[in-house]
């Protein structure tokens, strides 16, 4: 059978054959290639110019030390590799990004819109490739248990409809094919921790991977680690916090990517057709668009950025006048930005509000689960039962601000006097 080997720089040979060949060369797949993994984190740490596109193929290469190590049959990790390699085909351009505004707009999120690209629902035009559906059930792989594993379950499917073989389902009794690419310790995770960590620098990625394989085991149809694997699981999650408090949610990256979003946010329309778009293609749609869009691209190029004027800690907003739940949406954020402009005499268009927490569940559901089952003597016990840094880990929050404010630097002492004005009225 033909094979291609890719030479991957964080995990070395990555062999593609059959199907895993075909989808590699569909252009949903190589759009990533043109897709920043780390949006504009690469203002802040400037090697950070890895792509989706690798991230999908180390996650594919992930999956499938993981199913060798687990002993899965032939279906199961065909069924695996094809949505580690597919799971982020419905990312927005500088990935995470635009994802909040995005979604409030066109009420879907990128999970959304890799699933309509699995089962052939979206897809690109202009191809020389036979859609992804059409490859996947030719080589006998089903998209929509494909594109389940890359979502979630359906509400409207029942769990009798996913079995693999015999009476086994992967939603329901049996679960580990799901929290291979979605789970605590999922192989989507262990490539992007230490992928990012390698390209920014930052050595708090670092991760035993081989440690958690050789630990992992499927006990009762969850995907468990033994005892022996909890230092390993103690050092995943320790790695992510970390990641997301230094690097993530650096608040130099945040106020660039805030800056991006909100001059797509200011479009009159076509944010669905966004979706599509690579990077480049959104500046060049963002110059084309002439004025505040415009404006933000050349900003963003020669990184005159917006600097941060006032911030208050999560656990400090109960102190504030003003709603911060009803605010964790793109309008109540604006709502937020045109009060303060006006309040300045200032184009809205100076003031940046971030209130990450809603957000990062959005872009990051896992960051505060700890929620791996260790395998002690034929027993399953939670993590917690033999890690004390787990459960310090569910209440730890990542970004150190509930509430940031950031503004242009000729700006920063009006723009912070009157966000505390605003934000303490009641005092």
């Amino acid at each position: 059978m033909e094979y291609k080997t890719i030479q991957d720089t964080i995990h070395g040979s990555v062999k593609f054959k059959g199907p895993f060949l075909e989808l590699l060369e569909c252009p949903e797949l190589q759009r990533l290639h043109n897709i920043i993994q780390l949006g504009l984190t690469k203002l802040v740490f400037p090697g950070a110019n890895h792509t989706r596109l690798e991230h999908s193929i180390g996650t594919y290469g992930v999956a499938n030390k993981m199913a060798v190590s687990l002993d899965l049959n032939e279906e199961e990790k065909n069924l695996v590799m094809a949505a580690a390699l597919l799971h982020d085909l419905g990312h927005p351009p500088f990935s995470h990004t635009l994802e909040s505004i995005l979604e409030n707009a066109t009420g879907m999120d990128h999970m959304d819109v890799t699933k309509e690209f699995i089962i052939g629902k979206r897809s690109i035009e202009n191809r020389d490739t036979p859609l992804i559906p059409e490859i996947l059930e030719r080589h006998d792989i089903s998209p929509e248990r494909v594109a389940e594993l890359v979502k979630g379950k359906d509400e409207t499917t029942t769990i009798s409809d996913f079995g693999i073989h015999g009476n086994q389902k992967y939603f329901g009794e049996d679960k580990y094919l799901y929290q291979m690419i979605h789970g605590s310790l999922d192989a989507d995770q262990l490539d992007y921790l230490l992928r990012d960590s390698h390209y920014t620098g930052a050595l708090h990625g670092v991760i035993d991977i081989e440690r958690l394989l050789q630990t992992m085991e499927i006990h009762n149809g969850d995907l468990v680690v033994t005892k022996g694997g909890v230092p390993a699981v103690e050092g995943m999650l320790v790695a992510r916090g970390l990641m997301y408090s230094s690097v993530y949610l650096h608040k130099t990256a945040r106020i660039a990517e805030l800056m991006l979003a909100k001059a797509v946010a200011s479009f009159d329309n076509g944010l669905e057709e966004v979706y599509l778009m690579t990077d480049c293609e959104l500046l060049s749609h963002m110059r084309d668009n002439g004025g505040f869009p415009a404006e933000m691209v050349e900003l963003l190029k020669y990184r005159r950025l917006y600097k941060m004027c006032f911030s208050l800690e999560l656990d400090k907003l109960s102190t504030s006048s003003v709603d911060i739940e009803s605010l964790g949406t793109p309008d109540g954020i604006r709502k937020l930005e045109k009060k303060i402009a006006f309040q300045c005499k200032i184009s809205e268009n100076d003031v940046l509000v971030d209130i990450p927490h809603k957000e990062i569940k959005l872009s990051e559901p896992r960051l505060n689960k700890t929620g791996v089952k260790v395998l002690d003597e034929g027993r399953l016990y939670d993590l917690t039962k033999y890690s004390p840094l787990a459960f310090a880990l569910q209440r730890r929050t990542a970004p150190y601000w509930g509430i940031m404010v950031s503004c242009p630097n000729n700006m920063i002492d009006k723009v912070r006097k009157a966000s505390k004005k605003i934000l303490f009225s009641h005092s």
